[in-house]
């Protein structure tokens, strides 16, 4: 007698269509080990939590949910966004949760910690509190409807291409995989992120995604740029603040709280956290990898100018096209 082969669950059905799926999606290997698949028009390096994201996933009205690419401030929002809505709760900011934990485990990333796998995705995400703080890192088109069509709150912060690249150039230099990747490959990389192959990229679909979303509906999502927080702190996060629905008050600005959580969620005040220094939340790096420089500018340092502006032509020309133009950050050649 021959044994059956036919899937008899529903997670068994579902693992089925997913690997039919990857057998017809393009696929290339972001930094030789990591399998990419070009979905729904950007590259998904974790195809199954995206998925089940999509399909599983129902917003609340009240939910805050932090988008990006990867290395554009994401922690460092995650620990803003945190600390401004939970300052109520928390008012001794010396014995804040940032003290003890990492801003990602305030802050859950989708991809990694909420839709890890198919199988048991049927998650209780009703343990969260209210507001629930989210991040992801998929384009607004992929996003799941529930989170279009409720009254949820998106922020979106993005980068300048080059220190975007950098920072993730360095971090991927961190995580663990089973090819070596040298630091004498970053050009061949560059050329690959200004192309578009990247995780999560392209970079200007990305961004113009919900930048049109944002120009659209600025209720809905909040558009920051990470230069912009570095430049102008106060106001920026007085801005995320009141884009979230909790405002600070008058009494608060005159005693400073604005500052104190700046402070706090300083990269160089992260940096020197226990917590930060060892150990890992995800399993594939180290926490100590998710906090390097921070800085403006660092591309300079490591890619050759000429070459990147050849390189960076096309991707500027469509972000230019869109009407999009940095407000707080010039590119000089």
């Amino acid at each position: 007698m021959s044994t059956s082969t036919k899937p008899n669950s529903l997670e068994d059905i579902e693992e089925c269509k997913l690997k039919q799926l990857q057998l017809t999606l393009p696929k290339i290997l972001w930094l030789g080990s990591y399998p990419t698949y070009l979905y729904q028009g950007f590259w998904c390096p974790v195809l199954e939590p995206t998925i089940s994201f999509q399909t599983h996933f129902q917003a609340h009205d009240s939910d805050i949910i932090l988008a990006s690419l990867p290395k554009s401030g994401t922690t460092w929002l995650k620990s803003l966004i945190f600390s401004v809505v939970n300052r109520n709760k928390f008012p001794d900011l010396s014995k804040h949760p940032l003290h003890t934990q990492n801003p990602h485990e305030l802050v859950l990333q989708f991809k990694y910690k909420l839709y890890s796998k198919i199988k048991g995705c049927q998650l209780d995400l009703t343990q969260l509190p209210s507001p629930r703080l989210l991040a992801t890192d998929i384009p607004y088109p992929s996003l799941p409807g529930s989170i279009k069509t409720s009254k949820c709150k998106i922020v979106y912060v993005c980068r300048n291409p080059l220190d975007t690249f950098i920072s993730l150039w360095h971090f991927n230099l961190r995580c663990e995989r089973d090819e070596i990747i040298t630091p004498d490959m970053i050009m061949k990389y560059f050329e690959d992120f200004c192309k578009g192959d990247f995780p999560f990229g392209s970079y200007e679909d990305h961004i113009l995604g919900y930048w049109n979303e944002h120009t659209r509906n600025s209720n809905k999502v909040l558009f920051l740029e990470y230069e912009g927080l570095k430049t102008d702190p106060y106001d920026q996060v007085k801005r995320l603040a009141e884009f979230m629905g909790c405002p600070f008050s008058k009494v608060e600005e005159k005693g400073n709280i604005v500052e104190e959580i700046v402070k706090l969620c300083s990269l160089d005040s992260l940096k020197e956290k226990e917590v930060n220094k060892s150990g890992k939340f995800y399993d594939f790096v180290e926490n100590n990898a998710l906090f390097r420089k921070g800085e403006v500018g660092d591309w300079i340092n490591y890619l050759n100018p000429s070459i990147v502006k050849e390189l960076l032509h096309d991707l500027q020309e469509k972000l230019k096209k869109s009407g999009f133009s940095f407000k707080y950050y010039q590119q000089n050649f």
